[in-house]
């Protein structure tokens, strides 16, 4: 299986990884010692450094094509005043390219009370999510030499590819020693980029992550969506400011995931996406046939508070698991003909307590499931080596299930173990050709890695969505030997044996 899904998705390398052990620990060492404080802190300069990196090349191309950019963040020969001191500070001064050479007692005065007062502004007129999660933040670096050291450590890392903080990022979640509530953990860039593929999300679509994280998902189909629509996108004044807003939805309750996907979704081009706080599962989550796209990877294993619960998802499922009313949730918000594509635990596929059948038969019979996609085990470590599958569906309210596409994805371009590094074992490039070509695969068998299977027969088997109840084991046949010949060469062996013995005591002994 080659591999070349993960040309387009730079992994950190062991330079990369020691670097960012080197700051960890100057931030331990510096009295930071809560590993999501730490977190927070080098996600404020990733930031910092990242606008800087962004203004810059967008300074070359107007340049290079002899134009002047248009409200650029930071105005050349121009002073910003700074609202807490009312003092005004060139803003050339708040680039990181500039502070990074000031003195260490310098730059911490000027980066916690000019710098990050700053960045706690930007959208602050528009009422930007952003803006709202950055009320109550606070720059918590103590020491000047501490972050005189981690600014020089972050400015040798290459982060002209914005994705690199995506990498950063999983790297330094692996590094903390909590997971999060219900076991929340970061979806790999080349998955998401996978599941987002698969899903063609348009320019008339209304995209949803109920539980967003760093807003992978939606930041990734936003991406996917300009690069598809980009003339449309600037010229058109209503699509514009669709595509800047409401297109895109995202729900959370860690208010460091919130800043994190506002941050995420700024740097990205999207200045004023719909993300906020809110538990989606409970009853101040009202969402009903609104989205035509939800994408996600909910939280596995979670246990919630009945009396938490929206009465409308227990309904669907009568369960207090987040992993079985993530899906009710889907079922509900979705407008018709909206598309699901969520990632679920494989005890989704099979279970049999009667909520995990409901969820099923309501995806199965009330909707019109599309295709399981059968993941290997250790696509989600270091956090977690549970199997997990890909679950596809469209709304429908009406059923609709006729054949269901059954996939086995057995390597996706990174060993299956802690480490994770690159290696060839990569179905991911297969995976997308054959869900493009869904006719030709009416003809593959039971043998191979794909296959559908008609609903009639997924209803006989209980429900059952796992790819090995479907799948054909071929058996070779094995021929085995006479025993009536097999005996004779033992006793040929043995009167060999015997000789040799023999042989050895005449001559030795």
């Amino acid at each position: 299986m080659a591999s070349n899904q993960n040309q387009n998705s730079s992994t950190i390398t062991g330079d990369v990884k020691s670097r960012i052990d080197k700051i960890w620990d100057t931030l331990w060492a510096g009295g930071i010692t809560v590993p999501v404080t730490i977190l927070e802190q080098l996600t404020y300069l990733f930031f910092i450094k990242l606008l800087d990196d962004k203004q810059r090349r967008e300074e070359s191309n107007a340049i290079e094509f002899g134009y002047e950019l248009e409200d650029p963040l930071f105005k050349k020969g121009q002073k910003w005043t700074n609202p807490e001191t009312n003092q005004e500070v060139p803003y050339e001064e708040l680039r990181w390219s500039v502070f990074k050479s000031f003195s260490a007692q310098n730059m911490l005065h000027h980066v916690r009370n000019n710098v990050f007062v700053f960045i706690k502004g930007i959208g602050k007129e528009s009422g930007s999510a952003y803006s709202r999660y950055m009320q109550d933040a606070v720059f918590s670096i103590p020491k000047a030499d501490v972050l005189q050291s981690v600014v020089d450590d972050i400015d040798l890392l290459d982060m002209e590819d914005a994705d690199t903080m995506g990498d950063v990022y999983e790297y330094m979640l692996a590094r903390m020693s909590e997971k999060g509530q219900n076991g929340q953990f970061r979806t790999p860039r080349h998955i998401i980029r996978m599941i987002i593929t698969m899903a063609e999300p348009k320019i008339d679509d209304v995209i949803c992550d109920p539980a967003m994280g760093s807003a992978g998902f939606i930041m990734e189909a936003a991406r996917q969506i300009y690069d598809q629509n980009r003339a449309v996108i600037q010229s058109d004044e209503d699509v514009r400011k669709r595509y800047y807003s409401t297109m895109f939805n995202g729900f959370d309750t860690d208010q460091t995931m919130l800043r994190i996907g506002a941050m995420n979704m700024l740097l990205h081009g999207i200045p004023s996406p719909n993300i906020k706080y809110q538990d989606s599962l409970s009853e101040d989550n009202t969402d009903e046939s609104r989205y035509t796209l939800c994408v996600a990877n909910p939280p596995f294993s979670g246990k919630v508070l009945k009396g938490t619960i929206s009465k409308s998802l227990l309904s669907i499922a009568n369960t207090n698991a987040t992993e079985l009313l993530f899906l009710a949730l889907f079922v509900r918000s979705l407008k018709l003909g909206g598309r699901c594509f969520s990632v679920v635990p494989d005890g989704v596929l099979f279970g049999n307590d009667n909520a995990h059948m409901a969820i099923r038969k309501e995806i199965v019979d009330k909707q019109c499931l599309r295709a399981v996609i059968s993941m290997p085990a250790g696509v989600f470590q270091p956090y977690s080596g549970v199997s997990t599958a890909i679950l596809i569906f469209t709304k429908t309210d009406a059923g609709g299930t006729d054949k269901v596409w059954f996939y086995e994805m057995r390597g996706d371009g990174f060993t299956l173990n802690a480490k994770r590094t690159p290696c060839s074992d990569d179905d991911i490039p297969d995976l997308l050709q054959r869900w493009q070509n869904l006719e030709a695969e009416t003809s593959r068998t039971r043998k191979d890695q794909s296959f559908f299977v008609p609903v009639d027969e997924i209803r006989k088997n209980d429900y059952d969505l796992t790819f090995n109840k479907y799948k054909e084991v071929v058996r070779e046949k094995v021929v085995y030997d006479n025993p009536k010949d097999v005996f004779a060469r033992i006793e040929a062996l043995e009167a060999q044996f015997a000789a040799k013995q023999q042989e050895f005591k005449e001559k030795y002994l």
